[in-house]
């Protein structure tokens, strides 16, 4: 199916015809279905950072023309902070929105999920086929041996894996994603950052529309592993993944 039904499918720019028609692609088409969910959290970031701006501009021109006046001088502002942020999201796809009730390392495992996921080319930053590099590399920018578990007993080949900047200065720790690919083509992601506290803590369950997360800290670090599969195999596999981590 080409690119730009996609697109309209996610700006609401088709027929009920050929929206059901997209529809059963999607669900045929699991790498396909992916994209589409990123490309709609990528629509509902840009729609919470642009919407106020643009409430305000229906506000002024309510206001009398002294007061409109002076808050025409700040839209300007208002709207270049607004593209700042915005591309920020672009810059950080990791930090689309998720789930307020859930906990942050839960909603950062989700956003870089439905950012990276996706990708056919470029999932990762270095590949499988270094992985002895990749473990020395994310070892190293998060100050803490890491392991990589392996879950090919399930089905699931390591990608590879990426670096992710700290999410902001109040989060200063770096991130690590590694990503893995069953043989229909879904992705499984465990992102794994540093936490301060060391607070050991049991598997928790938290839920982005289709997206599922497990996570829980072990030591220095907390994991969180996030796909769009069933809640029970996602529980199988965080369980295999801990075990590795703890043998």
């Amino acid at each position: 199916m080409k690119e730009d039904q996609l697109h309209a499918y996610v700006d609401h720019a088709l027929t009920p015809e050929e929206r059901a028609a997209v529809e059963r692609h999607l669900h045929e088409h699991p790498a396909d279905a992916q994209r589409v969910r990123a490309w709609e959290a990528n629509d509902r970031a840009l729609h919470e950072l642009f919407d106020p701006v643009l409430d305000e501009a229906h506000a002024l021109r309510s206001r009398p023309p002294a007061a409109a006046f002076a808050g025409r001088r700040l839209l300007p502002l208002a709207a270049a902070l607004a593209l700042g942020v915005a591309l920020g999201y672009v810059v950080r796809p990791w930090l689309a929105p998720a789930p307020a009730s859930a906990p942050l390392i839960a909603r950062q495992a989700a956003a870089a999920y439905a950012a990276y996921s996706p990708e056919v080319r470029h999932p990762v930053e270095v590949g499988a086929q270094e992985e002895q590099h990749l473990v020395a590399w994310l070892s190293k920018r998060l100050q803490a041996p890491l392991r990589v578990p392996s879950l090919s007993s399930e089905g699931w080949q390591l990608l590879g894996g990426r670096l992710l900047p700290p999410a902001s200065s109040t989060d200063p720790a770096p991130i690590a994603l590694l990503v893995y690919e069953n043989a229909r083509g879904q992705r499984l992601s465990l992102l794994v950052k540093r936490e301060s506290t060391r607070r050991d803590t049991a598997f928790a369950f938290s839920q982005d529309g289709t997206t599922r997360v497990f996570h829980w800290i072990d030591g220095p670090f907390g994991y969180a592993l996030a796909g769009d599969v069933s809640r029970e195999e996602l529980l199988r596999l965080s369980e295999l993944t801990y075990r590795q981590l703890n043998p």
